[in-house]
């Protein structure tokens, strides 16, 4: 009889318990309005990245929750409690806590709307052996020794909602406060087959016009998010000049980011760096005249604000 694997992060239901398990061993770690897992390192925005952030760890499947639980804190008030959960929702996150006056505009942590999944698998593509259903909620894993024609996809089609220290779906009315009671929640809409693999894509690679992207700065330097999912590291391009940067990035489900940033304001091209994380692309630019940047780009819209990280010069 096939269980269900219930380590964060694997979900699948298994009937070989020497299986191999991908998944993250850690609690959840939800800060500052980032998002991500104890056990690695990616830390994200949005609860969409959060849930893409992949496993870190390969073991065996269980049947047994070992994820080690975190020493509770005392709050000091029912507030303390309601100010603390607030910060899982997207758009209630706070941004990182101004020290001194010369300031940037804060990251926008407004969610990024989530892509429409396909309504069921293209019959011409392969479905692989470990696949999970990709719809939120439903975690099932593929078997072949069924017939298609037999399953049931019991999902979410909402949104996850975080409001007040509750948390729930936008589909369905059932709310709870603990994080990892709201990914037990079961599904609330029934689809007659799992979505494994989605549709053909079409031929060529796809362009990406534009990426969210958010910034926050030092005296000397400006640290600037791009959000892109799949970037292929092998392949990206990154040409930092001393006003602006060139950016080349191919993904590793065929699309590209080509763009070129014309920047606020002068950077030193030999110490400016960056590396690509699993959601995203992170550029350390190092300031070349001490400027305070209101703006990452010189022809973004000024917002009025600049708000900085770490010990201010003198004015």
């Amino acid at each position: 009889m096939a269980s269900k694997c219930v380590h964060k992060g694997c979900g699948k239901e298994f009937t070989d318990s020497e299986e191999q398990c991908v998944y993250h061993p850690g609690p959840p770690v939800f800060h500052e309005g980032q998002k991500g897992w104890k056990c690695c390192k990616p830390r994200v925005l949005t609860f969409e990245e959060f849930l893409g952030i992949p496993p870190c760890t390969t073991g065996k499947h269980s049947t047994v929750d070992d994820t080690p639980v975190e020493p509770a804190k005392k709050p000091a008030n029912d507030e303390a409690i309601t100010s603390l959960s607030a910060q899982l929702a997207a758009t209630e996150t706070a941004p990182p806590r101004p020290v001194a006056s010369p300031a940037i505009a804060p990251p926008s942590n407004a969610p990024s709307p989530a892509p429409e999944e396909p309504d069921s698998d293209d019959p011409s593509l392969e479905i692989p052996t470990n696949a999970t259903c990709r719809r939120r909620g439903c975690g099932s894993g593929y078997d072949a020794s069924k017939s298609r024609e037999e399953e049931k996809c019991v999902h979410h089609p909402g949104q996850p909602v975080f409001h007040e220290g509750s948390k729930g779906w936008s589909c369905c009315k059932r709310k709870v406060l603990e994080f990892d009671e709201f990914l037990k929640i079961p599904g609330c809409q029934e689809k007659k087959q799992h979505l494994f693999v989605g549709k053909v894509k079409p031929a060529g690679e796809e362009k990406v016009e534009t990426v969210r992207s958010d910034f926050y700065q030092t005296p000397h330097s400006v640290n600037a998010s791009l959000y892109l999912k799949k970037i292929d590291k092998e392949n990206a391009k990154v040409n930092f000049a001393s006003t602006s940067v060139d950016l080349d990035l191919p993904t590793t489900d065929n699309k590209r980011f080509k763009d070129t940033y014309q920047l606020f304001a002068p950077i030193d091209p030999e110490q400016s760096k960056f590396r690509v994380l699993g959601t995203k692309l992170e550029l350390t630019l190092i300031k070349a005249d001490g400027t305070s940047w209101p703006v990452l780009k010189s022809d973004d819209k000024w917002s009025g604000e600049r708000i900085q990280i770490g010990k201010a010069g003198r004015v």
